[in-house]
């Protein structure tokens, strides 16, 4: 394989939120990471009118080095979680 320069990985992915029983906002789905950002976010689009919340980001990663950017947010939909 030819050693040459690429852009940075992108982890991009959807997470999709419901309430528990106390209120709460739980993981109902994700995360689960896609291949493009377009991708992803049509997948949270799709997710958004039945869960409390969907978001879908993305970031730059190297985790064989545990390199990681600050996340993109690409949509969010109703409640979620502050992103850390």
């Amino acid at each position: 394989m030819p050693d040459h320069q690429q852009k940075t990985p992108k982890l991009i992915v959807v997470m999709a939120f419901d309430r528990n029983d106390d209120g709460e906002l739980v993981t109902a789905f994700g995360p689960q990471d896609y291949a493009s950002e377009d991708r992803a976010v049509r997948q949270a689009q799709t997710l958004a009118p039945s869960h409390a919340g969907v978001i879908a980001w993305s970031r730059d990663a190297q985790p064989d080095i545990g390199e990681y950017g600050e996340p993109t947010t690409l949509f969010v939909s109703g409640d979620v979680p502050d992103m850390e």
